[in-house]
């Protein structure tokens, strides 16, 4: 991969995956892996990652499968753990072009579900933890779904992943973006994988970083800080946003959470550049 690249493949566990390097202008100090959310793609991280890259980071996130560029049928997530994986491939891929660097963990909404399980799998590679709107609670609204004969085909409304219009109105016209029903595969495989991360213990030492939207509709606040006694380890820090949506990455105030990112990434040791 050379500065001037973008997207890369490889074979991953469950077929050709996709995933994107941003350029970096100098040497990085650190490696960052972002993992995406539910039925979007690595595109949608281009302001987090530039904020990244200025600070010093090479910037790594593949399309899971099922998603973006990557094979598989849409939005269809059936083994979490070989989503994973394929995550994992793209951190040894990120390791070998810059050997010896700390890497971080960025995962928002089903990410921070996969964010989470490598954290749990992987724990001794990763020098830091985020998570943004995690899916990592029980939600009610997937059971509900999975006791209906048919699932509706009611696609997400843009307002409720941010404050912005102008990101609900990219959302909406992104060919990359998938704005079907859930699949009932999907729902299943979500609910046996939030059970696994549950009961496979704390995040244990891992500097961890939880952000939330106030105002999230899609992955509630509630329901998640429930989950986080099972979870939170001794260097667990957790930040609400009052007001915000649930792609709080995209949201109005992107900066202000930014730069939260980056506070908690120094104070966790890495070598941040300009800090």
């Amino acid at each position: 991969m050379q500065n001037a690249q973008e997207m890369q493949e490889f074979d991953g566990a469950q077929g050709t995956v996709a995933y994107r390097a941003w350029p970096v202008p100098r040497p990085p100090q650190f490696l960052v892996l972002i993992a995406h959310g539910y039925g979007e793609h690595s595109g949608r991280y281009a302001h987090l990652a530039s904020t990244l890259v200025a600070a010093g980071a090479a910037v790594f996130a593949p399309d899971h499968h099922g998603h973006g560029r990557s094979d598989g049928d849409r939005a269809v997530v059936t083994d979490v753990d070989a989503v994973v994986a394929d995550l994992h491939t793209v951190a040894e891929r990120a390791r070998a072009e810059y050997p010896d660097l700390p890497l971080v963990l960025i995962g928002h909404s089903m990410g921070g579900l996969l964010a989470t399980r490598y954290a749990q799998t992987h724990r001794d590679e990763l020098a830091a933890l985020v998570l943004s709107g995690p899916l990592v609670g029980k939600m009610e609204v997937f059971a509900a779904l999975l006791e209906l004969d048919e699932i509706p085909d009611v696609p997400i409304d843009p307002s409720v992943l941010s404050r912005d219009p102008e990101v609900g109105a990219a959302y909406q016209a992104d060919p990359l973006v998938y704005h079907g029903p859930f699949a009932r595969a999907t729902l299943e495989t979500f609910g046996r994988a939030v059970d696994t991360v549950a009961s496979s213990g704390t995040l244990g030492d891992q500097p961890t970083l939880w952000l939330h939207g106030g105002d999230d509709q899609l992955v509630p606040y509630e329901p998640t800080a429930a989950a986080m006694p099972s979870l939170r380890g001794a260097s667990f820090q957790e930040k609400v946003y009052d007001g915000a949506r649930h792609e709080i990455f995209n949201e109005t105030n992107r900066d202000e959470v930014e730069e939260d990112v980056l506070a908690f990434l120094a104070e966790a040791g890495l070598p941040l550049r300009n800090r």
